[in-house]
């Protein structure tokens, strides 16, 4: 069986399809261009560089970027409103052809619920499938943190959704779909994990990908 072939099986099997957002489902990275947007860019993206060295965990990564950023509500209605979301060629399709065969769609992202619950709005996906991070604002819109319970906001956190998701709906062919080294650590307790750069509008499968699992 060819690699394609493979993808294709694995698609035709799925009864529940995990998406990342960041550079999947969306071309950008949502907290980069968040910290473009708020000026922030360059001390966020030194950070970043840091962080991929391995002298923090994702959490504290997280934390210390957004200490940088500070979003208030206002600058991210602006960021919505100035920069629509820039979907992957062929990803509206491919959410369209699973939802059409009853195959459960999710967004499970290490971004924020404030710029990926417009992006679920777009395809047609609950919002209540949306596992993303929850910032937190003041009463007067500024910030105040985020949530640091959510599964997202840790290592490992995306494995820990997938299995909850397994447990309490009973998916018994459950894909993550993702360009990340945390995408694919969710494979298991996903059943197979599709790594890609691009969607195709014309085959609905992934260009470039690696298949696991199987």
């Amino acid at each position: 069986m060819s690699p394609q072939q493979s993808v294709q099986e694995l698609f035709r099997t799925a009864d529940c399809v995990c998406f990342d957002v960041d550079s999947t489902v969306i071309r950008d990275e949502g907290i980069d261009e968040l910290a473009n947007f708020c000026g922030k860019g360059d001390e966020v993206k030194r950070l970043t560089a840091e962080a991929m060295g391995g002298s923090m965990t994702f959490q504290e990564a997280l934390k210390k970027r957004l200490d940088i950023i500070r979003p208030s509500v206002s600058q991210i209605r602006e960021y919505l409103e100035k920069f629509p979301v820039h979907l992957t060629p062929g990803v509206s399709q491919l959410v369209k052809e699973l939802h059409e065969r009853g195959v459960a769609v999710y967004l499970v992202s290490g971004g924020f619920r404030s710029l990926i619950e417009p992006v679920a709005d777009i395809l047609n996906i609950p919002r209540s499938n949306v596992y993303a991070n929850r910032l937190k604002f003041f009463f007067n819109g500024e910030y105040a943190g985020f949530d640091d319970t959510e599964p997202t906001s840790r290592s490992g956190g995306k494995g820990l959704v997938i299995r909850r998701l397994k447990e309490q709906h009973g998916y018994q062919r459950l894909i993550m779909i993702g360009d990340g080294a945390t995408d694919a650590e969710a494979c298991p307790p996903a059943d197979g994990f599709i790594g890609e750069s691009s969607l195709s509008c014309n085959c609905l499968l992934p260009r470039d990908y690696v298949a696991k699992g199987w």
